[in-house]
C-alpha cells in the first residue's frame, strides 16, 4: 500500500481518537478507576442532555423508518425500468423477425433473403449433425487469442507512448498511419507471410483490435487529473505504485469501452481472414455457402456470429457494471 494511502488512514485514525478524548472540564477517574458522578445543577443539566439525546435518537429512528417506503419505491422503479428495457429489446427483435418473415416471398423473393424459419431450421441441422462445432471452435480460438494479444499490445503501446515523452511523439504519427491502412487489403499479405493457419487469422485480429485499445488508453492517461499524479509524486510513490493506484483505476472506463468495441472488430477480422483463405471457421462456412448460392447458409453463419457478439457484449457490460459500481 503506498505511503499516501497510509497517511490518509493515519489522519482518519487521529480524528477518531480526538473525537473520543474527554473534554478538559470533565472529571477524571479516581484511584480505584471509578469516574465520579456529577451532582446538583450540573447533574440535572446532564439529565436533560441525556433525555434530549434519547429524543433525538428516537426522531432519527422515526425518520429512517419513514425513508423505507421511498427505498422500496426506488427498487420497484428500478425493476420496472429493467422489465421495460429488456421487454422492449425483445419486442424489437420479434418485430424485425416477423417483418422479415412476412417480406420473404411477398415483397422480395425468398431466394435472395431466405426467411427466419428457414435459417432457424438450418441452425438446428448444423447443431444436430455436428457440422457447426468445428467451424465455431476454430473461429473462437482465433477470436480469443487475437483479442487477448491485441488488448495487451494496445495497453502496452499506449502507456509506452504517453510516458516516453518526446520519443513517443516521434512514433505517434506512424501509429496513426498504420491505423489508416485497410486491413482487408492486408489479409492476403498475412496469408502469404503466415499461411492459411491460425497465425494469419490471429495477426489479422490483432491489427483490428490493437489500435482501438491503444487510442482509448492514450486518451485515458491524458485525461487523468494532474492533482492525483502530483499527490502520488508528493508521497514519493514509485512508478509501479502510481500505475496501480492512480493510472489503472482511471483507465478502467476507457479500457472497457475499447474492449466493447474490440469484440465486434475481432469477429470481423476473423471472418474476413477466413473468407480470404482458410479451410475451417464460420467465415469459411459463409464463403462456401455463398459460392453455392445457399443464402440460407449465409444467414445461418451470420446469425451465429451475431449471437457470439451479443454474448460477449453482455459479458463485458456485466464486468463494467461490477468494476464501475461507484458510477
Amino acid at each position: 500500500m503506498p505511503s499516501f494511502t497510509r497517511a490518509a488512514r493515519g489522519l482518519s485514525g487521529r480524528r477518531e481518537a480526538a473525537g473520543r478524548a474527554p473534554s478538559p472540564g470533565a472529571p477524571g477517574p479516581d484511584a480505584a478507576g471509578r469516574t465520579p458522578s456529577a451532582t446538583g445543577p450540573a447533574a440535572a443539566g446532564h439529565g436533560r442532555d441525556d433525555r434530549a439525546g434519547v429524543s433525538a435518537e428516537r426522531a432519527d429512528t422515526s425518520a429512517d423508518r419513514a425513508d423505507l417506503p421511498y427505498d422500496e419505491a426506488d427498487r420497484r422503479a428500478d425493476r420496472r425500468h429493467r422489465v421495460i428495457l429488456y421487454g422492449g429489446r425483445v419486442l424489437v427483435g420479434l418485430l424485425t423477425l416477423a417483418l422479415w418473415q412476412f417480406a420473404s416471398g411477398r415483397w422480395v423473393r425468398a431466394f435472395f433473403i431466405s426467411s427466419p424459419t428457414a435459417v432457424g431450421g438450418r441452425l438446428v441441422d448444423l447443431v444436430t449433425t455436428g457440422e457447426l462445432w468445428p467451424h465455431l471452435t476454430v473461429t473462437m480460438e482465433e477470436f480469443a487469442v487475437g483479442i487477448a494479444a491485441g488488448t495487451a499490445l494496445g495497453v502496452a503501446l499506449g502507456l509506452a507512448i504517453v510516458y516516453s515523452g518526446i520519443v513517443g511523439q516521434w512514433f505517434h504519427p506512424y501509429v496513426m498511419a498504420l491505423y489508416s491502412l485497410p486491413r482487408v487489403a492486408l489479409a492476403p499479405l498475412f496469408i502469404v507471410w503466415f499461411g492459411i493457419g491460425l497465425a494469419s487469422k490471429i495477426t489479422m485480429i490483432i491489427t483490428m483490435v490493437v489500435f482501438v485499445v491503444f487510442y482509448n488508453v492514450h486518451e485515458g492517461v491524458r485525461s487523468i487529473d494532474p492533482d492525483l499524479l502530483d499527490m502520488a509524486r508528493g508521497h514519493r510513490a514509485t512508478r509501479r505504485q502510481t500505475l496501480r493506484w492512480v493510472v489503472f483505476p482511471a483507465l478502467t472506463p476507457w479500457l472497457l469501452t475499447g474492449l466493447r468495441l474490440a469484440v465486434g472488430l475481432a469477429l470481423i477480422g476473423a471472418v474476413i481472414a477466413e473468407i480470404v483463405g482458410s479451410s475451417a471457421g464460420l467465415g469459411y462456412y459463409i464463403k462456401t455457402s455463398s459460392n453455392l448460392l445457399d443464402i440460407t447458409g449465409v444467414f445461418a453463419g451470420l446469425a451465429v456470429i451475431t449471437t457470439i457478439a451479443m454474448i460477449f457484449d453482455f459479458l463485458v457490460g456485466r464486468l463494467e457494471r461490477r468494476l464501475l459500481r461507484y458510477r
